[in-house]
């Protein structure tokens, strides 16, 4: 039963893009049904009907809604399947006969997947509604709506056969589905030369991911008897061979995560893919690679070293503490949401490290607290990083602007968006009462286990990489303060945000209202997620936290409850009491009583959007204290007039931020590639004789071989 759902989720989100075909052939079906009437003739009334149906303006419309109709049906067996096979704590096993004469598709479907399978289907459940709103504003005869669906389609089941794949060979067939469906989500809009290049890029560095991955298999396929799951975990391998097929798996799953240094194709593919596209590829795409890495290092190696929890604890915190100071300097909504992402997977790659180190140190109770708080956090992740995509959406839909600066008083204009917006900024900014809280204190929890460590250096480096996080959470809630700030508040900098209104589609409201539902319903209950993932680490690592760890519905103490516990119900009471107690003070004492009134201009005359702050103003501080880690190209141009060009004119200001990566990584890589195929282009002389050489060369070293 557990397998029928989620072959129904797979095979649903199949049919969800080939029905999308369906418009594109429209004309096609029309001319098929009238030959069949015309070869087999029925009542005037079913040929009148149906043809009706294909001419009618509406038949679009309809397939449309359809489409997401499958796709949100998708969404939901991929819940049932995922809570199934938690609830149940079952491992179920099969055989499909596709792939090769000897390998047949193994499928897998244990703990470890259902907990993914959830994080998928709840995304694709709230993009199925937000969807067929949004796709209204494509014009058909530019993005065919066909093209979109099919690739979706395709996207999620690719997402979905790589949970369930059980041997190397049918998951990189699934890995391959993904990555090449999302890049044709990415070059979409394939007009813009920008999404040109984003899209090769993520397509490359896509391709040069899944190398490495199948590198990091072949590793371990060495070592045992096939391909499938099961024999490479009965491999048996050196320390260095394992590190090897780690270092392999990290990059290829790395990479495709988006960890530093190797992020760079995230903040270029996510801003120019439509708005749910971006939603998934964030919010779920990446915790799918992040399930690849968990299912290579800690199921098929098994025995992880402490070496490679110093390395994701490494990468984990550059890249929270990068991602983030590069996500505060974007002007950009979606690429600044996109450089967010980047921070949130190294908080997720940080407590994976730990998780690591304490399995390796012989600590299996403090490597599940850990295990639990990254998957915690990729399960808040997925919602909140979902529900702000799908905000930023809503906000380019009716404003056409994604630049921050050009936006502003939204608040009044979008108050419902502007609602939904704001708990994912408290989500995403880790406050209290909201999901993205428990699992970063779950996170700091573990580092503050520190002290059972015999090891020095791990004593001193685990403490400097808990502060960088309680950093990078400061460093985000004063990000998405901006976001918020410059967004919705203040006035109008642009004639599209003055005249902007709510969204008059339900369904793009209902979709973020579901994440932002959930984002505050596990803030406040956490209990129940943590339980499902205690169950996925007694499972993969055979070890759970302490039944007196009081993972109830009231309290939250992951070690004990003397050393820390969290209630959130008891803090969400607290607040709602000082919420009333406030309330009726300022509504006794009339000289504090809340009224409506202008903003002080300081006497100069009514206020403009002019003397508003600006992103690169309200960051100017960070970007000051913060200078080495962006290369930074500031000018500051005066028009000067008057006599002897004395009286300024006008000024103008540039600012323009780049990513370390691209002059001290990529820009090496690329000239080396040109220079080698300058190299090699030498071959072609263009001379017969020459290649007749060659030939005559190959010939001879292949006898010599073979002989």
């Amino acid at each position: 039963m557990i397998l029928v759902l989620a072959y129904s989720a797979v095979l649903l989100s199949f049919f969800s893009g080939l029905l999308g075909l369906m418009m594109h052939q429209r004309r096609h079906i029309l001319l098929f049904s009238q030959h069949w009437f015309k070869k087999f003739p029925s009542d005037n009334s079913s040929q009148s009907v149906l043809t009706g149906c294909l001419e009618a303006r509406r038949f679009p419309v309809l397939l449309r809604q359809a489409v997401f109709v499958l796709l949100g049906l998708s969404g939901v067996f991929a819940v049932l399947a995922g809570l199934s096979v938690l609830i149940g704590k079952e491992v179920v096993t099969d055989q499909l006969s596709l792939g090769l004469p000897w390998l047949p598709w193994h499928v897998r479907f244990d703990c470890l997947s259902g907990f993914f399978f959830l994080i998928v289907g709840i995304a694709v459940s709230a993009v199925s509604l937000y969807g067929p709103g949004y796709v209204n504003s494509y014009q058909e005869n530019q993005h065919p709506f066909a093209i979109l669906s099919l690739f979706t389609g395709l996207f999620v089941a690719g997402m979905l056969l790589v949970l369930l794949a059980d041997d190397a060979f049918f998951f990189m067939i699934a890995w391959e589905l993904m990555s090449v469906a999302s890049y044709f989500l990415v070059a979409f809009q394939h007009e813009n030369s920008a999404n040109r290049r984003a899209a090769f890029l993520y397509l490359l560095m896509a391709e040069v991911g899944a190398l490495a991955i199948i590198l990091g298999f072949g590793v371990l396929a060495s070592f045992s008897d096939g391909f499938t799951f099961d024999a490479l975990r009965a491999s048996h391998l050196s320390t260095t061979w394992a590190s090897i097929a780690f270092m392999l798996a990290l990059l290829g799953f790395g990479m495709k995560a988006g960890i530093v240094p190797v992020h760079v194709w995230l903040p270029e593919a996510h801003p120019v893919a439509p708005s749910h596209i971006s939603a998934l590829m964030s919010g779920v795409m990446l915790k799918v690679a992040l399930y690849g890495l968990i299912r290579f290092c800690f199921d098929l190696i098994g025995d992880v070293q402490w070496q490679w929890g110093v390395v994701l604890l490494i990468l984990g915190t550059i890249s929270a503490l990068g991602g983030i100071l590069y996500a505060m300097m974007q002007p950009n909504l979606k690429r600044l949401l996109a450089y967010s992402s980047v921070e949130n997977i190294g908080i997720i790659f940080m407590v994976l490290g730990l998780s690591m180190i304490f399995m390796s140190n012989g600590h299996p109770q403090l490597a599940a607290l850990g295990f639990l708080a990254a998957l915690f956090h990729a399960f808040n992740h997925a919602l909140f990083k979902n529900l702000l995509f799908l905000g930023a959406g809503m906000i380019h839909h009716q404003t056409h602007e994604l630049n921050i600066d050009m936006m502003g008083g939204l608040i009044k204009k979008m108050p419902k968006t502007s609602v939904l917006f704001l708990i994912g900024c408290m989500s995403i900014s880790s406050l209290p009462l909201f999901n993205g809280f428990v699992s970063e204190w779950l996170a700091f929890q573990t580092a503050l286990q520190v002290d059972v460590l015999d090891n020095g250096v791990l004593r001193s480096l685990i403490p400097v990489a808990a502060a960088a996080l309680a950093l990078t959470a400061a460093l985000a809630a004063a990000c998405f303060v901006k976001v918020f700030g410059l967004i919705f508040l203040g006035q109008p900098r642009s004639h599209h945000c003055d005249k902007a209104h709510e969204v008059q589609d339900k369904g793009m409201l209902a979709g973020p209202a579901l994440l932002a539902g959930l984002c505050f319903l596990f803030g406040i209950f956490p209990g129940p997620v943590i339980s499902l993932i205690n169950g996925v680490s007694g499972q993969l690592l055979g070890e759970t936290l302490p039944n007196d760890a009081a993972l109830g519905w009231l309290w939250l103490a992951p070690v004990s409850a003397n050393q820390a516990s969290y209630a959130p119900p008891l803090v969400l009471i607290g607040a709602l009491i000082a919420g009333c107690i406030s309330f009726w003070y300022l509504r006794r004492n009339p000289a504090t009583a809340l009224r409506i009134s202008e903003t002080w201009d300081c006497g100069f005359g009514g206020l403009t959007p002019r003397m508003q702050y600006s992103s690169s103003a309200f960051t100017m501080p960070f970007r000051r204290i913060f200078a080495k880690v962006w290369i930074i190209d500031e000018q500051i141009d005066k028009d000067m007039q008057g006599a002897m060009n004395q009286d300024v004119a006008a000024v103008h200001y540039h600012l323009q931020i780049q990513d370390h990566s691209w002059p001290r990584l990529y820009h090496p890589i690329e000239h080396a590639v040109n220079k080698l195929a300058q190299l090699v282009g030498r071959i072609q002389t263009g001379n017969i004789r020459v290649y007749l050489g060659y030939s005559f060369a190959t010939l001879l070293l292949l006898l010599w071989v073979i002989s």
